[in-house]
């Protein structure tokens, strides 16, 4: 029989959700796939009732039915303050998972390179080979998930077509600093590419951590685009609703690209993710309390049996050194140290080297995910006190 996609031989499957399949067969406690276990607000799930008892159950608008894109319009001004047509500029996909591979394809011709952080989220190494682009990447260094400006600097060159950004940051917790934004838009401007931003932990934020867009940033509106969804938010990352806001010149390729894809986001989401985007501001302070007390009981629980762990700024998860543990357990690798918690203890968690360009980068780091209910996180407490101490 004739050959296969090759490209497809050049990637594996999410390691994160191959982690929450061996969880499931394990029936452990899965802190490695980022979902909440709690349910999402009662006012979401009305208004997709309502939208579905209203008849909204057919194709939408290709990309995205008005009432939602004019609310997300109105709060990309309100808190990005990103000004955005909501006829031109914005583009709803089926997640931000699609609206980050519809964007890359937009924009991308083969050869054209790319900048990402690492670690980085995983969906971005695969994401780069589908589009064609050829990734260049720049190290977060632990603890403080700095980047060394040289290293940024010359990883930039006429080759480069964007950088992905990733704030806060997803697996690290990092959420990038005012002075920070304004270097990689210098550098953007200075080598005439783009911006991805991937903002959706934007409410997620920690201590005086605050969130900034870049495309609100001087000379970057026309060259940003901005990804978001409202997974993480509001608890529904099974509705994917997501969006892409750019330049209508872009937009237009990202709505073709997304026409071929998907057509469109589901109809009654998107109505009850328009009702969402109106929330109070007590919604936003509400999560941010009770993600800062879940932060600081897991942050804690790890220290205290064992593991080295990194203070994130902003979104759900923790990195933790596992070196003292490996050692502890006999094993050799990230990927073992992870399926051997799973069978000692019953707790998922996902091996650091699935965030790295090179697994050796990550073979002493895993990620834990805190979205959890404290009955699952006091179950993991007593789970891994009485296998780890």
């Amino acid at each position: 029989m004739k050959e296969l996609s090759r490209i497809t031989e050049t990637f594996t499957e999410s390691v994160i959700r191959e982690m929450t399949r061996i969880c499931n067969a394990a029936g452990g406690y899965n802190l490695s796939q980022g979902f909440p276990d709690f349910e999402s607000p009662k006012a979401i799930q009305e208004a997709a009732i309502a939208a579905i008892q209203g008849g909204r159950n057919q194709y939408p608008v290709t990309y995205g039915e008005p009432e939602l894109r004019e609310a997300i319009s109105k709060k990309a001004w309100d808190y990005n303050k990103i000004l955005c047509n909501h006829e031109t500029d914005i583009t709803v996909t089926c997640g931000a998972t699609e609206a980050m591979i519809a964007t890359l394809k937009a924009i991308i011709n083969p050869g054209d390179e790319i900048i990402l952080f690492e670690p980085f989220y995983e969906n971005y190494g695969p994401d780069g080979i589908l589009s064609g682009a050829v990734p260049r990447y720049v190290t977060l260094y632990a603890p403080s998930w700095k980047y060394d400006f040289e290293e940024l600097a010359s990883a930039f060159n006429e080759k480069t077509k964007a950088i992905i950004i990733n704030t806060p940051n997803n697996p690290t917790g990092k959420v990038f600093s005012m002075e920070e934004m304004k270097e990689i838009a210098a550098l953007c401007i200075k080598w005439d590419c783009y911006a991805i931003t991937d903002e959706i932990y934007e409410h997620i934020l920690f201590e005086d951590a605050k969130h900034i867009s870049m495309a609100c940033l001087p000379g970057m509106a026309d060259r940003t685009i901005t990804i978001n969804s409202i997974s993480k938010t509001y608890a529904v990352t099974g509705w994917r609703v997501g969006w892409a806001i750019a330049h209508q010149n872009i937009t237009r390729r990202i709505r073709k690209v997304h026409d071929f894809l998907t057509v469109g986001a589901p109809t009654p989401f998107q109505h009850a993710a328009a009702a969402a985007l109106s929330f109070p501001s007590e919604y936003y302070k509400n999560l941010q309390k009770h993600y800062s007390e879940s932060r600081s009981f897991l942050y804690s629980l790890l220290e205290k049996v064992g593991f080295q762990p990194y203070l994130p700024q902003g979104a759900y998860y923790i990195i933790a050194d596992t070196t003292d543990l490996m050692r502890k357990l006999s094993v050799q690798d990230a990927f073992s140290f992870s399926r051997r918690l799973i069978e000692l203890a019953g707790v998922a968690t996902v091996p650091g080297s699935s965030f790295y360009s090179a697994q050796e980068k990550g073979n002493t780091q895993v990620r834990f995910c805190f979205c959890k209910k404290w009955e699952t996180l006091h179950a993991v407490e007593k789970a891994l006190t009485s296998k780890l101490k």
